[in-house]
């Protein structure tokens, strides 16, 4: 019981005491986020950003690209945008579109260099 008391007091404050990938619900219970479109569209983005070596290695902070698995990112990301034609509100269509784009302009710049 006091490890529940902890728990509530800590997300009280706004710290978060949560492993990794995880967060406070509202009753202070460690949860996995909500998957929600946005969220793993936005998850996809982020795994092609690593690996075109624009974000670094959370534990190592280097920055490795591998071309490879970006482009097979932006390929889930464009077959995603082809499955899902009509079927998206007009936001989480958007939003597919400008990290569609966004990641293409990047991908050509970085194999470029």
């Amino acid at each position: 019981m006091e490890e529940k008391e902890t728990e509530k007091k800590e997300s009280s404050k706004g710290d978060c005491h949560c492993g990794e990938g995880k967060i406070p619900d509202r009753h202070g219970k460690c949860v996995m986020p909500e998957v929600t479109f946005p969220a793993f569209i936005m998850s996809l983005n982020t795994s092609v950003l690593y690996h075109l070596g624009e974000i670094g290695d959370p534990v190592t902070g280097k920055r490795e690209p591998e071309f490879d698995l970006a482009r097979h990112g932006i390929d889930t990301l464009v077959l995603l945008e082809q499955k899902t034609k009509g079927n998206l509100l007009k936001e989480e269509d958007e939003l597919l579109k400008n990290i569609l784009y966004d990641v293409k302009l990047r991908y050509v710049k970085a194999v470029k260099k």
